[in-house]
């Protein structure tokens, strides 16, 4: 009989349950605190009962452990300071979406050298998002394969959904059932109508295949998640963080029945791929936020401890600390200035007057 099945696949490996892994790396009370509080908190702002901004800022990806646990705990100390204006959450990003080929992250390939070793990946990710939220800093990731939240999704604060992938079913559905506020970006086209339908989308009930905590194969049942929002981060026609831009895009999300809730994200097209001007984008929100924007609720921005960006070395240990190995980011001094000017310009809106 001739074969029909399985004639590209080269082998597969089985991978541990996630209930095996957080029983490896259990919960703490410290870090499900903190997790439960930056859910509410970034709630609240979806809602527009807290004017606060929420600023998701942090590595492109993380590939270094250490690094990882040093820009978290500067990032805490800024966060401590400027709390009562600004509520933080910290980008830690281990899966990357390729447009070709490339290293695709932490959790695919955690050694950096093609052995793909992805049970040591879910691990390492789950201890990095552990002690981060220990640390009392809630932490934000992209959602990009369907199996991973299963493993870690119970120690995220806030997830995105990113350009490539607000269009899949598979996505729509997933975030159908996640516990956490989920923001949507629009198409690498531009493309609005695309987020819109998404946040939609993943409001219903959903059902569809997936795996539970033991790993088995199953059917899935959504109750739908309310808490979404939208990401503008430009498309291919350029930027769409501008004054006119954002109001074409909340009155579309108003007439589609959504809050007019929006995030911009200061990297992507919306700096023509330059990453420095990321400040650029991050002043002009704020300069909108001050004039009285009141649909602008957020920022993204992509922040390492190093500016710029490094190619991936066959030896590890010869790249250079703290730069980042995928999109290049703002070092921390010009972070730390961008979230700093944030706190200072949003007392009018804090108190009412903007």
């Amino acid at each position: 009989m001739k074969n029909t099945q399985n004639l590209n696949i080269e082998r597969f490996d089985s991978l541990v349950p996630p209930r095996e892994i957080v029983a490896q790396l259990p919960d703490t009370e410290a870090a499900l605190e903190t997790v439960a509080a930056g859910r509410e908190a970034v709630a609240r702002i979806l809602r527009g009962e807290d004017a606060r901004m929420l600023v998701v800022v942090g590595p492109c990806s993380i590939h270094d452990e250490k690094a990882a646990y040093e820009y978290a705990g500067r990032l805490k100390a800024l966060s401590d300071r400027v709390a009562d204006r600004v509520l933080i959450v910290m980008r830690i990003y281990f899966e990357k979406p390729r447009t070709t080929i490339g290293w695709k992250g932490l959790i695919n390939d955690p050694r950096l050298d093609g052995t793909f070793d992805m049970e040591t990946g879910l691990k390492v990710a789950r201890r990095i998002l552990m002690r981060v939220n220990e640390m009392g800093l809630p932490a934000g990731t992209e959602l990009l394969d369907p199996i991973t939240p299963q493993y870690i999704a119970g120690l995220i604060t806030w997830a995105s959904i990113g350009a490539r992938t607000t269009e899949s079913q598979t996505h729509r559905q997933m975030s159908s059932g996640v516990s956490m506020p989920v923001g949507f970006k629009n198409g690498t086209d531009g493309s609005i109508q695309t987020a819109i339908d998404a946040m939609l989308s993943s409001r219903s009930k959903h059902t569809f295949l997936g795996i539970d905590d033991d790993g088995s194969t199953c059917v899935v049942h959504t109750k739908g998640n309310p808490l979404g929002h939208l990401i503008l981060r430009g498309g291919r026609s350029g930027p769409n963080y501008y004054a006119d831009m954002v109001e074409d895009a909340a009155q579309m999300m108003e007439q589609a029945g959504l809050e007019r809730r929006i995030m911009v994200d200061c990297s992507h097209a919306n700096t023509c791929k330059e990453f420095k001007r990321q400040e650029r984008v991050c002043r002009d929100v704020l300069r909108q936020v001050r004039e009285g924007n009141r649909d602008l609720m957020g920022v993204m921005l992509e922040s390492h401890l190093c500016e710029g960006n490094q190619k991936l070395n066959a030896d590890p240990a010869k790249m250079t600390y703290g730069v980042s190995v995928t999109d290049p980011c703002l070092g921390w001094e010009k972070t730390e200035e961008l979230i700093v000017d944030m706190w200072k310009g949003l007392a009018d809106r804090m108190a009412g007057k903007a």
